[in-house]
């Protein structure tokens, strides 16, 4: 099956365990349409560089996905007509990466594209 990966901004006035329990829901969305959810990391609540529907920050998360398309056509319909989420941006990828994602690593295990001077 292909390999997806999503990154869903929620509104701000939630609580991080309604914003979590979104990426649950989510995830079971997938199941039930004979995908998988392989991972999920909730980044936590990020100031945007600029408004969306009137608010500056949100609740960010990222969800890895092994999945067919059918499925994640109906997950992304869902996530559109939900409330609680502002964006969502889904792309298709080779493998996914082992480990955390960038955002979740600290600055010292990053990979340095350039030397600093």
């Amino acid at each position: 099956m292909p390999l997806y990966e999503h990154v869903m901004i929620a509104r701000q006035d939630l609580s991080n365990t309604q914003a979590e329990s979104l990426i649950e829901h989510f995830g079971t969305v997938l199941s039930d349409n004979d995908g998988k959810l392989v991972d999920s990391e909730y980044w936590g609540v990020k100031t945007m560089a600029y408004k969306i529907n009137k608010n500056r920050k949100g609740h960010y998360a990222f969800l890895r996905s092994d999945a067919p398309a059918a499925a994640v056509q109906e997950m992304e319909r869902l996530m559109r007509l939900h409330d609680d989420v502002m964006r969502v941006l889904t792309i298709k990828v080779d493998a996914h990466e082992d480990g955390p994602s960038i955002q979740m690593q600290k600055r010292d295990e990053r990979d340095s594209r350039r030397e600093r001077r």
